[in-house]
Order: C-alpha cells, then structure tokens, then sequence
C-alpha cells in the first residue's frame, strides 16, 4: 500500500461511486479536495459549517447518490445535534475526520474536541475507526463506506494527526 492515502482515498471515493463531498478547507485534507475539486463526476460543496454536510448527506442519499464529509476533529463538535438524524432516519454517511489535539499538537485549543471526538461520534451512534499508519487510511475507509451503504449508519474514520504532521503557529 502506498503512503499516498489522499490519492488511495480519491480513488475509493471513485470506485464506490460517491458523487457529492463536502468540506469545510481543511490542509489535512487539502490533496484530497484537489483531486474531488478537478473531477466533474463529484460535486465538491464547500461548507460554512460541518453540520450542513450531514444535511447535505441526508438529501444526497433521498436523491439517490452518496456522499462524504471530511471534516476535522474540531469540526465533529459542530455536528453532534445533526448527527441524531442520521441515525434515527437510517441514513449512511461516512466522515473522514482529520485529527487535531493530538500528537504534536501547538494549539492548546484543539486538545478538548481531540480527545472527545471519538466518544462523541460513538455517543451519536457512529461506528468510528482510526487510522494511524499511512497503511492503514485506504482499507479502513473502504470498510467505513462499506458498513455505512450496507447496513444504513453513520461511520467515520479519524485519520490521526500524526500522519498530517504537527502543525506549529508559522503554518
């Protein structure tokens, strides 16, 4: 497995056709909204906040299509109330979630919603798994986007910060 995830994950998106994916511009994911940005088959929707993803996701699958929303770990908190929709009204989304507050991290900040973004998404009834090895990010995302369109939930793989490298106050 090469550790080019964001390409890995721009061609799983490809072939388990997601058609929409929303973003509020993240640098974790900055490779991966390249990519989605230049193909025409994904509508890329820039997002004022997270939450509108998961309302976003919810019309995208009424509408018959899938979606993702990359997000990261800060942004999990700004989704916590939407998110009881998707498992009550059964709709799949799967969310990449980029890490902050964790390994390395400068911002003192970042480190609450960091340490609570797991059992948050787990309270609201999202299977999460994690990837810490750039090995690691493609097959866990295949099994996140598997197990939300197969069985109808909401899934989110955490992609640790470790793999995007510490940010310092220049960056």
């Amino acid at each position: 497995m090469s550790p080019d995830w964001p390409r890995g994950l721009y061609q799983l998106l490809k072939a388990q056709n997601i058609r929409q994916v929303s973003v509020v511009p993240d640098a974790g994911h900055m490779e991966l909204i390249e990519f989605c940005e230049s193909d025409s088959a994904i509508e890329l929707v820039r997002l004022t906040t997270e939450e509108e993803g998961v309302a976003l996701a919810m019309g995208a699958w009424l509408g018959g299509d899938k979606s993702v929303l990359l997000t990261q770990s800060s942004g999990v908190g700004n989704c916590v109330n939407m998110l009881s929709m998707l498992a009550v009204s059964q709709t799949p989304l799967t969310m990449l979630v980029t890490m902050r507050g964790d390994w390395g991290e400068f911002n003192p900040w970042q480190v609450p919603m960091g340490r609570a973004t797991q059992p948050v998404l787990e309270a609201m009834g999202v299977l999460v798994s994690r990837a810490d090895r750039a090995d690691d990010v493609v097959p866990l995302a295949e099994g996140a986007l598997r197990i939300a369109y197969n069985t109808l939930r909401p899934t989110a793989l955490l992609i640790g910060q470790r793999l995007l490298g510490a940010k310092t106050f220049k960056d």
